[in-house]
């Protein structure tokens, strides 16, 4: 693995109490940088920080519970990094989930509710962080970096609400990387595919044959859904991506986005 210094540099993740949020501070971590996170689940949160702290335990760690749906929560958690770091240099936009329902299933509130959660867990921490990029922007890196999913290019319609709200986020995304490029903060995503979570743990924990391990529990599952490379992604592999489009491994590459779906994508 690359080893890359990052001391007097901070890194905020949101959603980064569990999955590819808990993976990417573990990187930043070890590598040097200051960390933020936070989350909804508080008793998750706790867990989180004790584990990184037992892993690093010279770490700059802040873990706050925020909903980034509450503009006063995501700005609480701002002026927070800003007291206890002074800086943001990287902002690392990771909150949100599936949605699995069809056109004639999916109520007016629930698209309401869809649009809105993936939406502004990007509008509103970006909006309450970019004071801080843009002081970080003067002085060599500043970098926004939002988690979305293939859904965003490929729709499937068990998923039409989530795939619609994600095409939409990914078009928001490439306006800010034009709009903040003038002030050098540069603005990328990852687009995921199956990545291994708690929720795909609790499902398998439900569905699988007393004798069927996990591997091969996913593995079936990968042979279903077409996924070439024949499982499920890990999130340090997201994680990975995210590392190297929030730092200046990535220094000309801006309004882009990295594949980390195991070659689902059908594009060209």
């Amino acid at each position: 693995m690359i080893q890359f210094d990052l001391s007097g540099q901070v890194a905020v993740v949101t959603g980064g109490s569990s999955g590819i949020g808990l993976a990417c501070a573990e990187l930043f971590l070890r590598a040097g940088a200051s960390v933020a996170i936070c989350g909804r689940d508080t008793e998750r949160l706790v867990e989180a920080e004790k584990a990184l702290t037992g892993q690093f335990p010279q770490a700059q760690l802040l873990a706050r519970r925020c909903d980034v749906l509450d503009a006063e929560d995501v700005s609480a958690f701002a002026q927070a990094v800003q007291a206890r770091f002074g800086r943001t240099d990287m902002l690392i936009n990771n909150a949100g989930q599936g949605r699995v329902s069809t056109f004639a299933d999916t109520t007016d509130e629930a698209w309401r509710e869809e649009l809105d959660l993936k939406y502004f867990s990007v509008i509103r921490p970006t909006r309450a962080f970019l004071p801080m990029l843009r002081d970080a922007a003067g002085a060599g890196n500043a970098a926004i970096v939002c988690v979305n999913s293939l859904l965003a290019l490929q729709p499937e319609p068990h998923m039409v609400a989530t795939s619609s709200a994600r095409a939409g986020v990914q078009n928001l995304i490439k306006s800010l990387a034009v709009e903040l490029a003038p002030q050098r903060i540069r603005v990328n995503s990852i687009l995921i595919g199956i990545v291994e979570s708690g929720q795909w743990r609790r499902r398998y924990a439900k569905e699988a044959q007393p004798d069927q391990t996990w591997e091969d529990w996913t593995a079936e599952l990968a042979r279903k859904k077409n996924i070439p490379l024949g499982r499920f992604g890990k999130p340090e592999e997201a994680a990975q991506a995210l590392f190297y489009l929030a730092t200046t491994l990535s220094s000309y590459t801006t309004g882009s986005h990295i594949d980390v779906s195991g070659g689902v994508a059908r594009h060209v």
